[in-house]
């Protein structure tokens, strides 16, 4: 009796059928859960003895997706041990197609996404992490782009048709939106490329300021005035860009002329001076000072020293410094600066010899 009770037929399949697909569905569900618990259990073990600590979220991007292809698994071989018309089993094989399908695009996305992160955060390129956020839903669609053809193609759609489609009107919209792409593309090379980030102070042609916000299409960036300097990415990677922010220290090098008068005793003992004066500032590290050439109407020297810091209000400050600093010590000494000057000779009607007279003809 219970054997022909097995055997009476429902919708073209036994009662010994359908117990067989309910069996393997509660008994592949049962395993799975099984299996996936000792996994856990035992990369816990792992990660308590070892010194290494497993990261959490690699464990999940693994374990999720083959859990649920397991899932997706298990059904269909359940189901398709039946007897189904041929309408549900084709809907069956596309709904597993499907499914695994999506199931394969979001491991790979999460996969790359994390693998990505994981790299700039080794690097302690916290700037550069926070930049990626906004490349994520480019990475994701491309992603979704590429599993969809793959999709239509185990479908059996022609895809030929559909990729040659896509070209087309891909290039309608590259053409139509090609200043936003080379932006787009800008973009990507200032993220990767990093010439500055924010907060660097940079000088871009004639514009001056302070990097605010790095944007898909524009950099924005905050003048010395106080406005906001909007500039496209393009116009950045295609000039030249001068970042101060990574400079440690500054040089300075300035020049001072005396009068062709000064003596050779006074002349001989100015880089020493300058030398002694630069010495008693703070945060500043002396270089040269030479008499380094004979002008047009002065004897000139030439001063190196560096500024131990970046801060350009700090470095003018002290250069102030060594002015008044200087003009106090040659005041002392009777040392004069040169100032522009011409000497002018006069030839006299009378048979003596020329006499040459010093005019001072002040230029500006």
């Amino acid at each position: 009796m219970p054997v022909e009770f097995l055997t009476q037929s429902f919708f073209y399949n036994t009662l010994a059928a359908y117990g067989l697909a309910i069996a393997t569905l509660v008994g592949g569900f049962f395993l799975i859960h099984a299996v996936r618990a000792l996994v856990i259990s035992t990369l816990k073990r792992l990660n308590q003895r070892s010194q290494k600590t497993l990261d959490s979220r690699l464990v999940q991007i693994f374990s999720r997706p083959l859990v649920r292809l397991a899932y997706v698994g298990v059904s269909y071989i359940a189901l398709t041990n039946l007897n189904l018309h041929p309408i549900l089993t084709q809907i069956l094989q596309s709904f597993a197609v499907i499914c695994t399908t999506v199931i394969g695009i979001l491991f790979l996305s999460q996969l790359a996404e994390y693998l990505v992160r994981s790299y700039l955060l080794k690097r302690g390129d916290v700037e550069l992490e926070q930049s990626f956020g906004a490349l994520l839903p480019i990475l994701r669609a491309v992603f979704w782009a590429v599993g969809a053809v793959f999709l239509l193609d185990n479908l059996g759609f022609d895809i030929s048709a559909v990729v040659a489609s896509l070209g087309i009107g891909g290039l309608a919209i590259a053409f139509a939106a090609q200043g936003i792409l080379q932006d787009l593309f800008s973009y990507f090379s200032i993220v990767l490329d990093r010439p500055f980030g924010i907060g660097d102070f940079i000088i871009v042609g004639d514009f001056v300021g302070t990097v605010e916000q790095i944007g898909i299409k524009t950099t924005r960036l905050k003048s010395l005035n106080g406005e906001a300097l909007i500039i496209a990415n393009t116009d950045l990677t295609g000039s030249r860009i001068r970042n101060f922010s990574p400079m440690k220290r500054r040089r300075v090098a300035f020049t001072l002329g005396v009068t062709y008068e000064t003596p050779q005793e006074k002349l001989e003992v100015i880089p020493t001076i300058i030398r002694d004066i630069i010495n008693h500032q703070e945060q500043i590290t002396f270089d040269r000072a030479h008499f380094a050439s004979y002008g047009d109407f002065s004897l000139n020297y030439e001063v190196v020293y560096y500024v131990e810091s970046s801060d350009y209000t700090l470095a003018m400050d002290l250069q102030q410094r060594i002015n008044l600093a200087l003009f106090e010590a040659f005041a002392q000494r009777e040392i004069e600066f040169a100032y522009p000057t011409q000497v002018t000779y006069l030839q006299s009607t009378q048979p003596n010899p020329p006499i040459p007279m010093d005019t001072m003809t002040h230029t500006s």
